[in-house]
């Protein structure tokens, strides 16, 4: 045997032995490093010698750290990748493919620049951005005056996590830039790359949720009226499954705010749909993602539980760092929602630390998007818990105080201080957000605003309980309950995602108790517990016991039920959870009724 074949023989061996040891059958791996099924199994069985272009990516996908690499002697130059199928190879801008191209693209399109962008996609998709990046951007150096290789590569590095609630100029000016050089350009991959640059600019600009992180010139609301013109124009546009998905993920982000959930869900299921067809492992994964999000957001718990287990098949065949925080976000928040709180407990305060120390020092999501997604699960987790106390007592105050420019954390501020009885704080800030976003009219119509209203309903609740902020209550209570009332019911998920608050008709109902009408409040009630019944007991048992309070401010006679016995649900439910400040409301309410 030659050195040649007994190199090619132990890459082979080893690249056998990561493959299972990853859980990854030929097939699975093949369409991750885009060859074909047979040629991986050649390399595997040393029948066939492996390109270092090759190698890289199998030791970039199955986290071999090098040792792949390091098998790999310079191979003939013959021995280069073979693509899965020449008749569905794209261009890098995922436009269409080589049948409307009769030659092959010179120039900037060539070995190294596709390279660039090759290395950059498997990156992304291992969960490393920084390398990603890196790679994205030696592509738009390489790709000089070209237009569509300088869009091409603008596309992915636009793909890019900002950190929340911000806009990143950088990324800002690189789309337009690529925009108007793509003026004079005609054909259809130009026209597939503006839509795709037109989709990203649409997003980054919905980033911005107030004044001081908005762009200037366009803030959010132009990024969706681009988002809706551009999916319009996608319609038409005869793109494949790739560049489809690039628009639809980009263009429902920009939407995020400005469109029912129903209507997000719908765009969820186009992507979806095109993602299985397509051929990229990034948007099926975007495409779960987006899909669970939406539908939370519409009450179908069930469902979102069934498209994360599909996002864990594909968390395991990607081993994606990313996708794995991605999971056990999503693990955290049906764990506060079903009321494991030790479960969710455990991650927050233990592997959480560790996940996110690692993706931190690999650059892999933004610092700010970790700590708040963190810190969120863990203000819910006191919440739901009666223990707000320990809030002001740690570190968490002071990321809260922090990231004040985004309205939940002030919303979020204001509910805590109720909760620690500090209700004139409370009320001061209330009214303060109330006058700043002129009476709730300059908030979006739907996303972010619905987890806020959600919050200042429940700000408004227990001032009203606390009595004494009559005043502040006649301000703001009947614009914000005008405000909520647009929203559709659903329930209000806050971050992306984060945490559920709860059924939206029990804020609505919140603010109806407040306004002074029990009955209008009991039918919100007894709809939130409809969405929540058999899915969530500890949503279920706050429902039950604002029922309870309810029909307890009816007359005697216009009670259609009797009160004790669902705040003796709610209280057996409270103390089996560990739900501190709701058992105490529970008892309250019983003690008040007097003996049986």
């Amino acid at each position: 045997m030659s050195e040649a074949e007994e190199d090619a023989r132990a890459f082979g061996q080893a690249l056998r032995q990561r493959r299972m040891a990853a859980g990854l059958s030929l097939a699975d791996l093949a369409g991750l490093v885009h060859c074909s099924r047979g040629f991986l199994s050649r390399i595997e069985n040393g029948h066939r010698r492996v390109s270092r272009d090759l190698a890289e990516l199998c030791d970039t996908v199955l986290g071999a750290h090098g040792e792949l690499v390091a098998l790999v002697t310079d191979p003939d130059p013959d021995t280069g990748r073979k693509p899965q199928d020449p008749a569905r190879r794209r261009p890098p801008s995922g436009g269409p493919g080589p049948r409307q191209r009769s030659t092959p693209r010179a120039g900037p399109f060539d070995t190294e620049f596709r390279r660039r962008l090759d290395r950059g996609d498997h990156h992304y998709l291992a969960g490393r951005m920084e390398e990603a990046d890196e790679h994205y951007r030696e592509a738009v150096r390489l790709a000089g005056s070209d237009p569509e290789a300088r869009a091409t590569a603008a596309v992915r590095l636009a793909r890019r996590w900002s950190d929340p609630g911000r806009v990143d100029h950088e990324l800002l000016h690189l789309l337009r830039d690529g925009i108007a050089a793509l003026a004079g350009t005609e054909g259809p991959v130009a026209a597939g790359l503006r839509l795709q640059l037109n989709a990203h600019l649409a997003k980054k600009l919905s980033m911005g949720i107030s004044e001081d992180t908005a762009w200037r010139p366009a803030g959010p609301g132009q990024g969706a009226d681009l988002a809706r013109r551009t999916l319009e124009a996608l319609g038409t546009a005869g793109l494949d499954d790739d560049a489809r998905c690039e628009i639809l993920t980009e263009c429902r982000w920009g939407l995020y705010d400005f469109v029912p959930a129903a209507e997000a869900l719908s765009l969820s299921l186009r992507l979806l749909d095109a993602a299985m067809r397509g051929s990229s492992p990034y948007f099926r994964g975007e495409a779960l993602i987006a899909l669970a999000i939406d539908q939370l957001r519409v009450g179908r718990v069930h469902g979102a539980a069934g498209t994360r287990a599909q996002h864990a098949r594909h968390a395991a065949r990607t081993h994606s760092t990313l996708a794995r925080w991605q999971q056990c976000t999503l693990g955290t928040l049906f764990d506060l929602w079903y009321g494991r709180f030790d479960s969710a407990g455990d991650w927050i305060s233990g592997e959480s630390r560790t996940l996110v120390a690692g993706l931190e020092a690999d650059f892999s999501v933004p610092a700010d998007t970790l700590s708040q997604t963190r810190l969120g699960q863990a203000y819910w987790l006191l919440r739901e818990r009666g223990r707000m106390a320990e809030l002001f007592s740690s570190e968490l105050a002071q990321g809260v105080e922090t990231h004040g420019y985004f309205p939940i954390w002030r919303a979020g501020l204001a509910f805590a201080l109720c909760e620690v009885g500090e209700h004139g704080q409370a009320a001061d800030r209330l009214l303060a957000f109330a006058r700043e976003s002129a009476g709730f009219t300059r908030m979006p119509p739907d996303g972010w605003t619905v987890p806020v209203l959600f919050l200042l309903a429940e700000v408004c609740a227990a001032l009203d309980d606390r009595g004494g902020h009559e005043a502040t209550l006649a301000e703001v209570v009947p614009a914000l309950r005008r405000r909520l009332g647009l929203v559709p019911q659903g329930l209000a998920l806050a971050g992306w995602p984060v945490v559920l608050l709860g059924p939206t008709d029990r804020a609505v109902g919140l603010l109806d108790l407040v306004a002074g009408d029990p009955a209008a409040a009991l039918g919100r009630f007894r709809q939130a517990e409809r969405l929540v019944v058999g899915s969530s007991p500890p949503h279920t048992a706050r429902a039950r016991a604002e029922q309870a309070r309810a029909l307890l401010r009816l007359p005697p006679g216009r009670r259609d039920t009797d009160p004790v016995p669902l705040l003796r649900s709610a209280l057996a439910t409270a103390v089996s959870l560990g739900m501190d400040t709701l058992t105490e409301q529970c008892r309250a309410l019983l003690e008040r009724q007097g003996p049986d």
